[in-house]
């Protein structure tokens, strides 16, 4: 990683929109920082939009959804995706509804074995707002060591979930949805664009973050990823001197100065 004073200008004005992740990256304990919200709404006005893409679920989502300046929440690790359209909500799938009945049988059958196999877990505080996932609290509330993280990701593996780890949570689902197919999936719905990495930023700070930071060509880190950077196999090409919220700020403001310049 570099510092992100190392962005070349020209870099930072071929940006069209920010893609970012939410927990740590924004907010901090599930509270935007205020300097973020503004950075959110600097951007916007500037013809910036952003897209969130979050592991958090669709219920816990959905008033960020409405009163964030922003294009879209996609909710659930590319599951789940929120608008607000005219301050009305608007929910999209990425999955049928007969498909998530069928996973909802099957994730409540993996997350017991979870709890029932790897001692110390419990589910995540915001489960009841989850539509398509399960998740696991390692850091919201509760505190897991390395390896029953990793426990916990192999159960959900041998019940053939998708596994993440995000700042506070593992997160499972079943499907083939990510971050990344996210990304191509909002971008043309709320914006009606064509869907090129190379127009876009990425901010993230977490192992769930790496698939971001491999194919969007101006990956950015916030500080606080350096609590991961071991357990990473791919880091973004660059990193704010500013952790969470500010260091959101920190990228916005960068990127609004070049396209002034």
């Amino acid at each position: 990683m570099q510092p992100l004073n190392l962005c070349p200008p020209s870099a930072l004005r071929a940006v069209r929109g920010v893609l970012t992740d939410i927990d740590d990256t924004l907010t901090a304990d599930g509270a935007i920082a205020p300097e973020a919200l503004r950075a959110l709404h600097e951007l916007r006005d500037a013809g910036l939009p952003v897209i969130a893409i979050t592991g958090r679920p669709a219920g816990w989502s959905e008033p960020f959804a409405l009163a964030w300046p922003l294009a879209a929440i996609v909710a659930e690790n590319g599951s789940v995706m929120l608008r607000n359209e005219g301050g009305v909500l608007r929910r999209d799938f990425s999955q049928d509804e007969a498909t998530r009945a069928t996973n909802f049988t099957r994730l409540r059958a993996c997350a017991a074995d979870v709890l029932a196999r790897v001692p110390g877990t419990r589910l995540a505080t915001d489960s009841p707002g989850r539509l398509t996932d399960i998740a696991i609290d390692h850091s919201e509330f509760a505190h897991l060591a390395a390896a029953q993280i990793a426990q916990v990701c192999t159960v959900m593996r041998e019940h053939g979930l998708t596994a993440t780890v995000s700042s506070i949570h593992i997160n499972g689902w079943i499907g083939e949805h990510s971050k990344w197919t996210a990304a191509q999936w909002a971008v043309p719905t709320a914006l009606g664009l064509d869907f090129d990495a190379r127009d876009w930023a990425y901010v993230g700070d977490s192992t769930n973050d790496q698939l971001m930071f491999e194919r969007v060509p101006l990956s950015v880190g916030v500080a606080n990823i350096a609590r991961f950077v071991p357990q990473l196999l791919r880091l973004p090409v660059y990193v704010t001197d500013g952790e969470r919220g500010q260091g959101f700020a920190e990228f916005a403001q960068r990127l609004l100065l070049a396209r002034q310049a």
